[in-house]
């Protein structure tokens, strides 16, 4: 029969939709829960070292690990190498572990804590150090980490050296005098705006800030005669002018124990191992989420003018080759 004109005609909803909206719904349910545990690193604020296939045989189930620090010694590159050593040090199918440095060193607490990250490591398994381009202040500093029966490769053209303490400060007094700015800081005591860019230093204040850079400088002495057997104490204070060494005087100073390439130095590791076959691997870190979805740059909020300039203001004792201010 058919409808009347004008008749409005109501159709019953189709059967199979809800199940195809619930299937949907599973499906998305399931990708996600998929992603968030694939990066929860990102969520955690922690990050996780994957192991990379470097050379070698890649079917061998000994491996020597390669852990790299380039660039200056400060966040987030130091928890990245923190990670890596981790990971090296919980795998038992790692017998060794070469470090490969290219820094001109960083921040004191940074260098300091992967220094004794290393130290840990090297009481379970040994750890040689090959220096490429610079391995100078912190740079030299964490090599250390490796220990006393560990063995220093630098490149022929490696610079190294640069042992000592540095905070660095820009003095802007007679600028500031010149154009009538005076530093007139509310404080609660008279160290509180010590280093103010803006006066010069009080005898009193140059007393403070020695001895900080006294305990800094005395730590990383120590650090170096602890780990190199042919110096003691007065020989690497005598070496600690801050001045850079290559690698020919480095060699001749005892900091380095052979001029060689980072090939050689595995191939050194290896015959202290006694390994016939070895897979030799490396660490990266997975990115988070928004790594994945805009990119490195885009996911990390960039700072304020301000911030910056707060930044740029703290005082940072550095085992640095260099005069300029690192901010984090």
């Amino acid at each position: 029969m058919e409808a009347a004109p004008n008749t409005i005609v109501i159709q019953q909803p189709s059967k199979w939709w809800p199940r195809v909206l619930l299937a949907a719904l599973v499906i998305s349910l399931f990708f996600n829960l998929r992603l968030y545990f694939a990066n929860r690193s990102y969520y955690s604020g922690q990050t996780h070292s994957t192991e990379r296939f470097h050379s070698g045989d890649i079917s061998a189930d000994d491996k020597i690990a390669v852990l790299k620090m380039s660039g200056v010694i400060m966040p987030p590159f130091t928890e990245r190498l923190l990670t890596a050593i981790d990971a090296a040090t919980e795998d038992d199918a790692v017998k060794g572990v070469l470090l490969e440095v290219d820094s001109p060193g960083g921040l004191v607490a940074d260098s300091h804590q992967i220094y004794d990250r290393l130290q840990k490591l090297a009481e379970k398994k040994p750890i040689y150090v090959a220096m490429k381009r610079m391995a100078a202040s912190g740079g030299y500093y964490i090599s250390m980490g490796a220990g006393p029966e560990s063995r220093i490769f630098a490149e022929p053209t490696t610079w190294t050296g640069s042992i000592g303490v540095i905070i660095p400060r820009y003095n802007a007094a007679g600028l500031a005098s010149k154009f009538g700015v005076k530093s007139d800081s509310l404080m609660t005591g008279e160290f509180k705006d010590s280093l103010n860019p803006f006066r010069d230093l009080s005898k009193r204040e140059h007393e403070v800030w020695n001895k900080i850079l006294d305990d800094s400088f005395g730590r990383f002495v120590s650090v170096i005669a602890k780990n190199r057997p042919l110096l003691d104490d007065t020989a690497v204070r005598a070496l600690a002018t801050g001045q850079i060494y290559t690698a020919r005087q480095a060699l001749e100073n005892g900091l380095v124990d052979e001029i060689g390439f980072a090939d050689s130095a595995l191939e050194a590791l290896q015959e202290k191992l006694g390994l016939s076959d070895v897979r030799i691997i490396t660490y990266y870190n997975k990115p988070g989420l928004l790594d994945l979805a805009l990119g490195a740059a885009e996911a990390k909020p960039q700072p304020t003018t301000l911030q910056t300039l707060l930044d740029a203001s703290v005082p940072r004792a550095m085992y640095y080759c260099s005069w300029a201010p690192v901010v984090p």
